[in-house]
């Protein structure tokens, strides 16, 4: 089968799109529409065979109820038994919009679009061309979301294309949509009113209009005994093709935690993705890093959440972090998609950063152009078994200067390099309990503490090692003394790095 993609638009050109369209939907085709939550599949919603259809594009389970779409609030009735008084006023406060409701649904409704159920879930999209579609096929659509099942949904007609290329008769490409997220379900069969699916209409909303609303205990949890109440969610759902685990807890943990575990990875040689708000992307250092919107506005991690999983999809990478987010307001929505996409995969992060004593090394030298220097640069290039932010500092630096020269050249010897090295002064006013200092000398060690009675972990590099004495000072001697020096060190960094990771592993 050849897909058609049309773009879609306010001029005669859309006006005749949609008709063809609404004639292939009406023939007992599929077409791929834009709404303002996803792109939607579209077929005859009373039509057994079209259902069947969708199904088997999809490969989606038949005990998956399919939503019928209307353009008009009058098409309501026709398709349901009853429509509750909370309902009507739902409807005049939300549609169109992001909200399905669930009725008894009525003789013309077939099995093959409900799933086999006697209830229908029922929805009026806000999008202008979603709702032209609908007139032009008749009244009624059943639509599910646009993808291969299981998969995430599509939020543009490119994703759309990706996985039913080949399989539906027509796309329609509206562009990227609105929100990003399905539609809120709420079940109005039961006392009170139940949300199924949480979406961009949340229980705060709903109550106001109409009061009381029950919410399914399984949406944000795997823990329960009971089954989902809406059987579509009981499936999993949206997810990429790499391993996806939320991180959860403070956000300074979380973003240790999701360093520490993309580290681990990555010295595996795995292809990691994390997903980051736009205020912590910068303070990850490894790994392909992904903003997906604003903690203070959810709604923008909401419209990016599965463009950015099908963005991961294509860098091929095998495991992806996700920080996690609140779970109020829309952000329940976005927690219950996530959720289901790393099928409950959530690691506390204090979990993770309770295994690493340290996060920061520093090596501490007289004027930060030589020794501290080629201690931190030697440990970079050692293998090690957890993440650290290694930097060195002199307690005699009045200008930044560049790392002494005979130092530059012993490193460039052996493969290495100060270049970009700029002295820096040190600091004890930004030392936490995280911070490892390592001394050049005993004396520096002494001013150190001398001048910083609380801190702690303050040590000679020989000292921590398990060695004594001073590592020798070249200031001043020919190029043969710098060898010497950074032999010295070599050996004491190897030391140290073995200790590292032997807490590391002890851990």
């Amino acid at each position: 089968m050849e897909t058609i993609i049309k773009k879609t638009g306010t001029n005669e050109l859309e006006k005749e799109v949609i008709r063809q369209a609404g004639e292939i939907l009406e023939d007992g085709g599929l077409v791929a529409f834009p709404t303002e939550t996803v792109y939607g599949l579209g077929a005859n919603a009373l039509d057994e065979e079209a259902a069947r259809k969708t199904y088997e594009a999809k490969g989606r389970p038949s005990d998956n109820p399919l939503i019928i779409h209307i353009a008009d609030i009058e098409a309501l009735d026709e398709i349901v038994k009853e429509i509750p008084p909370a309902a009507h006023c739902l409807a005049k406060r939300f549609w169109p919009g992001p909200l399905t409701m669930i009725f008894e649904k009525s003789e013309i409704v077939p099995y093959g679009t409900t799933g086999g159920l006697d209830t229908v879930a029922v929805r009026m999209p806000a999008n202008d061309t979603a709702r032209a579609l609908i007139r032009a096929a008749g009244g009624y659509v059943s639509a599910p979301s646009a993808n291969t099942s299981g998969r995430p949904s599509p939020t543009e007609a490119s994703h759309v294309a990706d996985d039913l290329n080949g399989k539906i008769d027509m796309i329609l490409d509206g562009g990227s949509v609105q929100i990003g997220v399905e539609s809120t379900i709420v079940d109005m069969t039961v006392v009170p009113p139940m949300i199924l699916r949480p979406g961009a209409v949340t229980k705060e909303m709903l109550e106001e209009v109409i009061g009381e609303v029950a919410v399914d205990q399984t949406l944000l949890s795997d823990q329960s005994k009971e089954a989902p109440k809406a059987p579509g969610m009981k499936y999993r759902h949206y997810a990429p093709k790499a391993r996806l685990t939320i991180v959860e807890g403070e956000i300074l943990d979380v973003v240790k935690a999701i360093r520490q575990l993309t580290y681990d990875k990555i010295r595996l040689g795995k292809g990691v993705g994390i997903i980051a708000s736009n205020e912590t992307q910068k303070d990850y250092t490894y790994g392909i890093v992904k903003p997906i919107g604003t903690r203070e506005n959810e709604a923008t991690v909401a419209k990016n959440l599965y463009r950015i999983l099908r963005e991961f999809d294509e860098e091929e990478v095998e495991y992806i972090y996700s920080e996690a987010f609140e779970t109020d307001g829309i952000g329940t929505a976005v927690m219950n998609r996530l959720m289901k996409a790393a099928g409950h995969q959530i690691i506390p992060a204090s979990e993770i950063v309770k295994l690493q004593k340290f996060r920061k090394i520093i090596f501490v030298s007289d004027s930060d152009n030589s020794r501290g220097p080629m201690a931190a640069e030697l440990l970079r290039s050692q293998p090690l078994k957890q993440e650290y932010e290694i930097s060195s500092r002199g307690l005699v630096v009045l200008f930044p200067e560049p790392a002494n020269q005979k130092a530059e050249a012993i490193m460039k010897s052996k493969q290495l390099t100060l270049e970009k090295h700029q002295a820096e002064a040190f600091d004890a006013e930004v030392l936490t309990d995280e911070t490892l200092v390592l001394t050049m000398s005993e004396e520096l060690k002494n001013k150190i503490l001398a001048e910083c009675e609380k801190c702690e972990n303050i040590y000679t590099l020989k000292e921590f090692t398990g060695g004594e004495g001073d590592v020798t000072s070249p200031y001043g001697q020919p190029l043969a003394s710098y060898g010497e020096t950074f032999e010295e060190l070599a050996d004491l960094i190897g030391k140290l790095a073995e200790k590292l990771n032997k807490e590391a592993e002890e851990k």
